[in-house]
């Protein structure tokens, strides 16, 4: 971080199907090596496997889950006097959209589905339900602020 200027936030481009930046976002977040139209392939062929599935646009699916999946707290480490406490924190809103977009995209690498795109919308329909694994780090994260609370006041 510069200490002199300010860091301008570019402003992220939308995806060319759906028109959204939380796709595109979503998309990049998808991606390895590069390979950003593999990432669109999977990203799209889940958002038609959640249609298919569940008989609600794919899209509305996906901005649900990913809604829900966003953590508000999260615990920082704080050293004070030679002791580290686990300090609760809200989080800012850039950083619940990529916490909520790392941890589907993790968690969907882990089911044992066949394809990247099948277990992507198992994840992503799991998460607008509120269920699955993403949804319990969400969970953990929360509790684990909820329990450090008493450190509150370390906060800087």
């Amino acid at each position: 971080m510069p200490r002199r200027k300010t860091v301008i936030k570019r402003e992220l481009a939308t995806d060319p199907k759906y028109d959204s930046p939380l796709a595109a976002q979503f998309i990049n977040g998808l991606m390895r090596r590069g390979k950003k139209s593999v990432a669109e392939q999977i990203f799209y062929q889940a958002i038609d496997l959640i249609h298919q599935k569940t008989g609600q646009p794919g899209m509305e699916v996906f901005q649900k889950g990913v809604n829900n999946v966003k953590p508000y707290l999260e615990v920082k480490s704080r050293r004070v006097g030679g002791a580290t406490y686990q300090v609760p924190v809200e989080v800012r809103p850039a950083r619940r959209n990529a916490l909520a977009i790392r941890w589907m995209v993790t968690f969907a690498k882990q089911r044992p589905d066949n394809t990247m795109a099948e277990r992507l919308a198992a994840e992503i329909i799991a998460a607008s339900q509120n269920e699955g694994a993403a949804m319990k780090k969400k969970d953990d994260t929360h509790r684990m602020a909820e329990a450090n609370k008493a450190f509150a006041h370390f906060r800087w």
